[in-house]
């Protein structure tokens, strides 16, 4: 189950991700222990029953889990043990994985946990940040509750849960999270999640967005780019060519300097609950940030690519 095509990650990643994340598992059982214990170990280490799943067993179950969307049932026969011991194994590694946060290209060990992490960082790098929203179909809420309609999506006509990704300009996830309901506008989960705030706090920061975030490029012009607007007066084949040719010439440009941030979603994409949640919707948060900073690992590792300039230039000097 080690290979990269059940855990989606290579042989070196996993097992940087396993020293990572032992001390912290087994600090935390340890921590466990001792609040059941209501004081100091007593027996020496080692005694007392044995785990039906070593630490390296319980992450490769919770990676494949995440990876292919296999039962806890079909994993529990798999490796022999039951599924609630499947199930025990991942609620224990799942939180660990969501608390990393993202991985920061060309700086190892630095790590994005909050907003206000990614914003300090985009404005001390000079990077211009790629902002989008992404939605994942989740179940129908149970008839009668209050707040059903919340998660039907206007766009996509279904039962969803909004996040929001932010990324460089080469498709590396810097942050993936703020979960809203699929019925909120791209906008607003944006503006209730504090990241207009951080334009506020931090004026150097720039950043390229869609059409859904128009209202927050009014908002901030020097800052936020969005697509042209559709000159007034004149249909698709309508109007002077010269301003048709300019208003397309201009949005191409535009989605072709935030295409980067399609990509990133299309990384998320690849693992299986991010395509369509079956779990319940309080876990979805836990399980897109566990994703997400395994993507941004894995991101974190591209050669960062020389951008050429565009800048035209004499080629000679013509004497006159």
């Amino acid at each position: 189950m080690s290979h990269h095509a059940f855990c989606g990650l290579s042989g070196e990643h996993l097992g940087a991700l396993v020293a990572e994340l032992a001390p912290r598992w087994e600090a935390r059982c340890e921590s466990g222990r001792r609040d059941r214990r209501g004081g100091r170990r007593v027996r020496e280490a080692g005694a007392g029953p044995k785990y039906g799943l070593v630490f390296v067993d319980r992450l490769l179950v919770t990676l494949v889990h995440l990876r292919t969307g296999l039962t806890h049932e079909a994993l529990g026969v798999i490796y022999e043990v039951g599924s609630s011991t499947i199930g025990r194994s991942i609620g224990e590694i799942r939180p660990l994985l969501a608390a990393r946060g993202f991985a920061v290209p060309d700086r190892p060990g630095v790590r994005l946990r909050t907003l206000e992490d990614v914003f300090a960082y985009a404005e001390a790098e000079q990077v211009t940040l790629r902002i989008d929203g992404m939605e994942t179909q989740v179940r129908r809420p149970q008839a009668g509750r209050p707040g059903r309609r919340a998660f039907v999506s206007g766009k996509r006509k279904q039962n969803t849960i909004k996040t929001t990704t932010i990324s460089d300009g080469q498709g590396r996830t810097l942050f993936s999270g703020a979960e809203r309901p699929g019925r909120m506008h791209d906008q607003t989960a944006l503006r209730t999640e504090g990241i207009a705030e951080q334009f506020h706090r931090h004026p150097g920061v720039r950043a390229e967005v869609d059409d859904g975030y128009r209202g927050l490029a009014n908002e901030f012009p020097r800052q936020i780019s969005a697509p042209p607007k559709k000159p007034k007066g004149f249909a698709a084949d309508d109007g002077p060519l010269t301003e048709q040719y300019g208003w397309r010439e201009a949005k191409r440009r535009q989605s072709s300097a935030r295409i980067c941030v399609e990509h990133a979603n299309a990384e998320h994409r690849q693992w299986r609950p991010l395509q369509r949640f079956t779990g319940r919707r309080e876990a979805y948060g836990e399980t897109h940030r566990a994703v997400a900073a395994l993507v941004s690992d894995r991101a974190a590792r591209r050669a960062t690519k020389t951008q050429t300039s565009k800048e035209l230039v004499l080629a000679r000097t013509t004497v006159l």
